[in-house]
Parts: C-alpha cells; sequence; structure tokens
C-alpha cells in the first residue's frame, strides 16, 4: 500500500508525467523541482515534506557520514546538474555519473522505455553525458550541507577496451578533488563490449591501476565496483579476490540486467522495444541473491551499496538484511514518487 504522503504524486503528478517519453518526462520532473525551490516558500515545504532529520538513521562507512543510508543511484543526475534539487528531497548521498572524459550524445533516441505493468524501465542511453569537465564545474559549486557525493565514471564509447584505462584515469584524476567516493562503471550493458571488462584480468589491471594513482594522493579517495546481477558464482568468486587484491573499498550491487525472464509485459511488447539494461521490480530478487552471496562468501566484511527493485520500504530492508550497508533508489522514484526515501528512512526508525 502507498503511504498518504505518495497520494500527490500517484493521483497527479505520475499520470500526467506518464503521458510523455519517458526521458522527456525525466526532463520535465528535474526542471519543475528546480523551479520549485527558487519560489517563496516552496523550498522549505518540499524539504518539510520530503526530509527526515534524525541522527538515529546517520551511518558511518568509508570515513565518511552518510546522514542517512539511502542515496540516489547513478545514470539519473548524470551531469550533476540536479544535485541540490535531489538533497532537498531527502537522499543521504547522490552518485553523479556515469561520465566520460569526452562529451558523448549516447545512443539514439528513444532508448528510455518504461514497463508500467512489471514496475520496470529498459534503457540503452549509452553513457550520454557532457564530460568530465563539464562535471567538475558543477561540483565546484556550493553543495548542500551534510551531502555526500559518489562519481561513477566509464569510458567513451569510441574508446577501444585496451585504452580504457587511459579514459577511468583521466575521470578519477580530474574528479578527485571533489567527490567523497569513486565508482568503477564496467557493467553497463549499452556501451559495446563494456562489460568484458569484468573479466577477472582485465579488471585486475584496471582497479590496480587506479588505486595506484589513488594511493600517490595524500587522502585517497574510496573506490567501489559496480557490477552487473548477470554474473554467476564463479564470476562473482573473482570480484570477491578482485576486491581483496587491489584493495578497493566495495561494490555496488547490481547494475541493469540484460535478462527478460519473468516479465508480466508482452514478450512482443518487450522485443519491440530492443536492447537495453532493465531495472525496477524485475531486479529486485536476483540483486538481493548477489549482494547476499557476496556477503555471506566474504564472511560478512565485504562492504556493499544494494541497488536494484527498490521500490518500497520493506525493498530496502531486504537488501540491508541481506548484507547491504546503504541503499540507492532510481526506478522506484519513477513508480513510486519521490516520497519514497522518506518512507525508507521511517519504516528504519521504526
Amino acid at each position: 500500500m502507498i503511504p498518504t504522503k505518495m497520494k500527490f504524486y500517484q493521483d497527479l503528478l505520475k499520470p500526467l508525467l506518464f503521458r510523455f517519453a519517458p526521458e522527456r518526462a525525466h526532463h520535465l520532473t528535474v526542471a519543475l523541482l528546480k523551479l520549485g525551490l527558487t519560489l517563496p516558500g516552496v523550498g522549505a515545504l518540499l524539504r518539510k515534506t520530503y526530509q527526515l532529520q534524525d541522527s538515529r538513521l546517520e551511518r558511518r562507512f568509508l570515513g565518511l557520514n552518510f546522514k542517512n543510508p539511502v542515496g540516489l543511484a547513478a545514470g539519473f543526475d548524470k551531469d550533476g546538474k540536479h544535485y541540490h534539487a535531489m538533497a532537498a528531497l531527502g537522499f543521504g548521498f547522490v552518485e553523479l555519473g556515469t561520465v566520460t572524459p569526452k562529451p558523448q550524445d549516447g545512443n539514439p533516441l528513444p532508448r528510455l522505455f518504461r514497463l508500467p505493468d512489471d514496475e520496470a524501465l529498459i534503457n540503452r542511453m549509452g553513457f550520454n553525458n557532457a564530460g568530465v569537465d563539464a562535471l567538475v564545474e558543477q561540483l565546484k559549486k556550493k553543495r548542500p550541507k551534510g551531502l555526500i557525493i559518489g562519481g561513477n565514471i566509464g569510458k567513451n564509447k569510441a574508446t577501444p577496451n585496451e585504452e580504457a584505462l587511459n579514459d577511468y584515469l583521466y575521470c578519477f584524476e580530474r574528479l578527485s578533488p571533489f567527490v567523497d567516493y569513486f565508482v568503477v562503471n564496467v557493467s553497463s550493458p549499452n556501451t559495446p563490449d563494456l562489460r568484458a571488462l569484468q573479466d577477472k584480468a582485465p579488471l585486475t589491471e584496471l582497479l590496480t591501476a587506479l588505486q595506484k594513482k589513488n594511493h600517490s594522493y595524500r587522502l585517497p579517495t574510496p573506490i567501489l565496483l559496480k557490477i552487473a546481477p548477470d554474473l554467476n558464482e564463479q564470476q562473482l568468486d573473482d570480484i570477491l579476490e578482485i576486491v581483496q587484491s587491489t584493495g578497493i573499498s566495495g561494490v555496488i550491487a547490481t547494475n541493469t540486467t540484460i535478462s527478460r525472464e519473468g516479465l508480466i509485459t508482452s514478450a512482443e511488447m518487450v522485443e519491440s522495444i530492443g536492447a537495453g539494461g532493465l531495472s525496477g521490480q524485475p531486479l529486485r530478487e536476483r540483486s538481493t541473491e548477489v549482494i547476499r552471496y557476496l556477503y555471506q562468501k566474504s564472511g560478512e566484511k565485504l562492504f556493499i551499496i544494494g541497488v536494484g527493485g527498490i521500490a518500497s520500504a520493506q525493498d530496502a530492508k531486504e537488501k540491508l538484511e541481506a548484507g547491504a550497508a546503504l541503499v540507492q533508489i532510481y526506478s522506484g522514484l519513477v513508480y513510486a514518487g519521490p516520497g519514497l526515501v522518506k518512507d525508507i528512512c521511517k519504516s528504519l526508525l521504526e
């Protein structure tokens, strides 16, 4: 059952937004939110409605103080234009990106699709972003008090895998003074051959080089690895070995899936949409399975941010109980609305 505070979104705003193409609805949503924050009294009302401040929600991980354990997943704010607005909705941390060294348009439109019957999305955005230098300029602005910011980095589509390390290093060097943690994205299904970098040898090489650069700085930044939900147990075991051997801080589990199993949406509809990563409710169970496996196999020592199919407070609790230290949401915002953050926080207090 959707809490009362979500009714405005469910009954009024969501039906309106769903009249627009998904990507256009996204831009309209953030534009309305940013406009509202500039109007007298509206910003205060939004914060009162959606934020929940309580010291019992605070978490300390990676040497960082998170004011609550609910974060915004990468992909929502690729260019760092909206993190002030998202902070007003009560997020404890936001992850920006995925960002690449050079600007790129991403894949042709349409590239974002709703599956309402499944409360899911399919996207093949293709790392569309304005480039890391543009993100740096956004991050030079004064950030909201207490907001933790992560930087999710990738490679340009035109960069061959053999040269991918240079792209990741460039993004890492440019963003190091401005973000609180890094996420290495080698698990998006929407950049050709990117997932090949998840194989043990190239991934170890990539993370080792990033760590070498990281530890050349006076204050190293935590590095996390975002992994796909489509890895088998042997591949997950490899991930654990790589985390240990490279000394990175943990993982984000999981990215979108290329699987289409168990969907309510008709096979014909899904086939007409075509390629892309599936997110939302159909991913929930598999994402939790990956979290539980990695956490237990690591002796309950691995730091994990859980993401995938969180559309309710219970979904978030499921991830935390499986071993996640923090959680992130994105697709759940589309279907449940912005009250989801406060709902999760309130449930954790109860």
